[in-house]
C-alpha cells in the first residue's frame, strides 16, 4: 500500500514520542531509531532518509521480520544540531531503544559517539548501537572509532581517492576551486582534496579554498564571482542539501561552464535547478546510483517509486539498505537482539548488494564496497535508463572503482567489550 510521509506526519509523530516517555512498544517489534533534521533548513534531506528507512523495514518486515520481530521505525528530529542530536540521544535510551541510525552532518555524528560511548561504558546492559548511513568525517572510524558504530557510506578520503583519480586523468584540468560548508566533513573534504590533488597532479593549481557557514548561506553569487574570477576549469565540493542546490543555481544563473566535482549533487533539488546546463559538466562521487546497472538494481529503483509515488526523491541510500540488511543478517546469526552480541557479528559481516560483494572491515567497522564517479547526462533510455527527480537527466557511470581499491590506513584502536 502506497503512504507518503509528510512533513505533517512526521512533525506528529515526534509529538506524540515526545509524549510517550519511557512506555516501550508493544511485544514483537524491534525499533530502530532514525536521529535526523526533519526541522529547519536540512529536512527534505532528513524526510528522505526517512523514506529510505521505511522502505527498507518494510521489505524485512514482509518476509516476516527478524526472529519473529517486526521492525519499527521510530523519528526524532535533531534539527541537524550536535546538542539537540544529545538530547534526543537520552531521549531514546529512556524509550529502551537499543539501535539507532543517523547520517546527515558529521557534527552530530561526532556528537553522538561521544555520548554513545559514555552510554555504553555506564550501561553495559543497555548497550546502543549505531548505524551511520552518510556522516562521512574519517575520524569517526580513525581516532574518534567506536565499537558500537558502523558506517555503512565510504568516508571523504576514500570518496576524494576515488574522485582524485579520476580527475587526475582529466589533462585539460589546469585550476581547481574548493568550496565547502564550514564544520568538521566540509574541512575534511577541502583537507583531502588539496593534498590528494597535490599528489596526484602537482601541476595542477588550486585558486581558491572556501568554507562558508552551513546552511546559512541564502545566495552563492559572491563565492561564484570568486570562481569565476579565478579563472578555476574545475570546482569541488562537498556540500549537500541546500547548499548545494544553491551552490549550483548561482553557477548556472552566472554562467559557470566550469566542471562541478562533487559529493551530493545527485538529488534534493539540485538536478532540476541545473537542468541542460549542467550536461556533461556536473559530476558526483557516490557509492550508488540508478544507473549502475542491473536488472536487481532496476527492480529497487522502480519498487521504492511504487512505494513513493507522491515523492520525487529516487532510491538513493543504498547504504540504508545495507545497514538494514546487516542488521538483520547479524541479529540471525548471533540468534540474539542484544546489541553487544550483534555489533560482533556485524563487523565480521559480508554480503551481496546491488554493487556487489560488499564486506564489514573489523578494524574500525567501516563498510567497504564500490564507489562510482558519474556525470550528469540526458536519459536515454540505455546507459541513462533513469532520470534523477523527473527531470529527464541522470548521471552515467565514468568510473566504478572497486571495493579493494578504496580500502585507506586507519588509525582506529577501539576495545572490544568483554562477553
Amino acid at each position: 500500500m502506497s503512504m507518503k510521509i509528510s512533513r505533517t506526519a512526521i512533525a506528529g509523530a515526534v509529538a506524540l514520542l515526545a509524549l510517550a516517555g519511557s512506555v516501550q512498544a508493544a511485544d514483537g517489534t524491534l525499533k530502530i531509531a532514525y536521529l535526523e533534521g526533519l526541522s529547519g533548513p536540512f529536512a527534505n534531506v532528513g524526510e528522505v532518509g526517512l523514506r529510505h528507512l521505511q522502505f527498507a523495514a518494510d521489505k524485512v518486515n514482509a518476509r516476516g521480520g527478524v526472529l519473529g520481530q517486526k521492525i519499527e521505525v521510530v523519528p526524532f528530529d535533531t534539527k541537524t544540531s550536535p546538542q539537540e542530536a544529545q538530547l534526543v540521544f537520552k531521549q531514546l535510551v529512556d524509550q529502551g531503544i537499543r539501535y539507532m541510525m543517523q547520517g546527515n552532518g558529521s557534527a552530530v555524528a561526532i556528537a553522538l559517539t561521544e555520548a554513545l560511548a559514555k552510554h555504553n561504558s555506564r550501561s553495559p546492559d543497555k548497550t546502543v548501537l549505531y548505524m551511520n548511513y552518510g556522516a562521512v568525517d574519517p575520524s569517526l572510524t580513525n581516532d574518534r572509532c567506536n565499537f558500537y558504530h558502523f558506517r555503512f557510506d565510504a568516508d571523504v578520503d576514500m570518496k576524494m581517492h576515488a574522485l582524485t583519480s579520476y580527475m587526475a586523468a582529466q589533462k585539460d584540468m589546469k585550476k581547481v576551486y574548493l568550496i565547502n560548508q564550514d564544520y568538521a566533513f566540509g574541512q575534511s573534504v577541502a583537507k583531502a582534496g588539496r593534498a590528494m590533488l597535490a599528489k596526484k597532479r602537482p601541476d595542477v593549481q588550486i585558486v581558491g579554498d572556501d568554507l562558508h557557514p552551513l546552511g546559512k548561506v541564502k545566495d552563492f553569487a559572491p563565492y561564484i564571482a570568486k570562481i569565476k574570477a579565478s579563472g578555476a576549469d574545475a570546482v569541488v565540493s562537498g556540500n549537500w542539501g541546500n547548499d548545494i542546490a544553491l551552490l549550483i543555481k548561482a553557477a548556472k544563473e552566472n554562467g559557470i561552464t566550469a566542471n562541478f566535482y562533487t559529493y551530493y549533487a545527485g538529488g534534493l533539488g539540485t538536478p532540476p535547478v541545473i537542468g541542460e546546463a549542467g550536461v556533461g559538466h556536473l559530476k558526483q562521487v557516490t557509492v550508488f546510483h540508478s544507473n549502475i546497472g542491473g536488472s536487481k538494481t532496476a527492480e529497487e529503483v522502480a519498487a521504492y517509486r511504487k512505494r513513493f509515488p507522491d515523492s520525487k526523491d529516487d532510491f538513493y541510500w543504498t547504504s540504508i539498505m545495507t545497514a538494514v540488511d546487516m542488521l538483520t543478517r547479524s541479529i540471525e546469526a548471533s540468534k540474539s537482539t542484544d546489541p553487544t552480541k550483534v555489533a560482533f557479528a556485524m563487523e565480521k559481516m559480508k554480503a551481496d548488494q546491488l554493487t556487489g560483494e560488499v564486506y564489514m572491515r573489523p578494524e574500525n567497522h567501516q563498510l567497504v564496497q564500490p564507489i562510482f564517479v558519474s556525470t550528469f547526462s540526458k536519459a536515454n533510455g540505455k546507459d541513462v535508463k533513469f532520470d534523477v527527480e523527473r527531470t529527464g537527466f541522470g548521471f552515467k557511470t565514468d568510473a566504478r572503482i572497486e571495493a579493494k581499491d578504496t580500502v585507506l590506513p586507519t588509525t582506529c584502536k577501539f576495545q572490544r567489550p568483554k562477553v
